[in-house]
C-alpha cells in the first residue's frame, strides 16, 4: 500500500481570528495565510493539504477520524484544546498517523495553564513560538518523518 500524499491541517478554536486577535501575541497573518503557507510547503514535497478549522471540538474530531482514510499525517494547532481536551488526544492517538503539534506563540513562556499539552506525547514533531512560520517548519519536519529522509 502506498502512503497517501496528503496532510490534514487542523486549527482549533479561535484560530479563525488570526490577524485580529491579540496581534502582539499571534501576529498579523490570517488563517488564510497559514493555510496557504502550509499548502505551498507541502507542495514542495509533492503533498497536498486538506485544511479544517473549527470552534467546535466534534468537527475537529470528525476530521481527524476521516484522515486515517487518505492522509499520511496531521499538522495541528489545537488552540486552547491543547490544555483541556483528552478526547482530542485520544482521536489523534486512535488514528495512528504521525502528528506535528504547532503553536504560534511560545506557550511555555505564557500562563502556567498553557504549559500542559495533552497532544505532546502523541506528536512526533513539536514547534512552538516561531509564529506562523512555525507551520512551515512543522510540515517539513513531519514530512521528513513520513518519508524517512531529511530534506535540505
Amino acid at each position: 500500500m502506498t502512503t497517501p500524499r496528503r496532510l490534514l491541517l487542523v486549527n482549533g478554536p479561535n484560530l479563525n481570528l488570526l490577524g485580529t486577535r491579540e496581534p502582539e501575541i499571534y501576529g498579523s497573518q490570517t488563517l488564510h495565510d497559514v493555510e496557504a503557507l502550509t499548502a505551498r510547503t507541502a507542495a514542495e514535497f509533492g503533498f497536498e493539504v486538506r485544511s479544517v478549522q473549527s470552534n467546535h471540538e466534534g468537527v475537529l474530531l470528525d476530521a481527524i477520524h476521516a484522515a486515517r482514510e487518505d492522509c499520511a499525517g496531521i499538522v495541528i494547532n489545537p488552540g486552547g484544546l491543547t490544555h483541556t481536551s483528552v478526547v482530542l488526544r485520544d482521536a489523534l492517538s486512535g488514528v495512528a498517523l504521525p502528528v506535528a503539534e504547532v503553536h504560534i506563540s511560545d506557550v511555555l513562556a505564557r500562563e502556567e495553564f498553557r504549559h500542559l499539552s495533552y497532544v505532546k506525547d502523541i506528536a512526533v514533531v513539536h514547534v512552538i513560538g516561531e509564529g506562523v512560520s512555525g507551520y512551515r517548519t512543522a510540515v517539513i519536519r513531519l514530512l521528513e518523518v513520513i518519508t524517512g529522509r531529511a530534506e535540505g
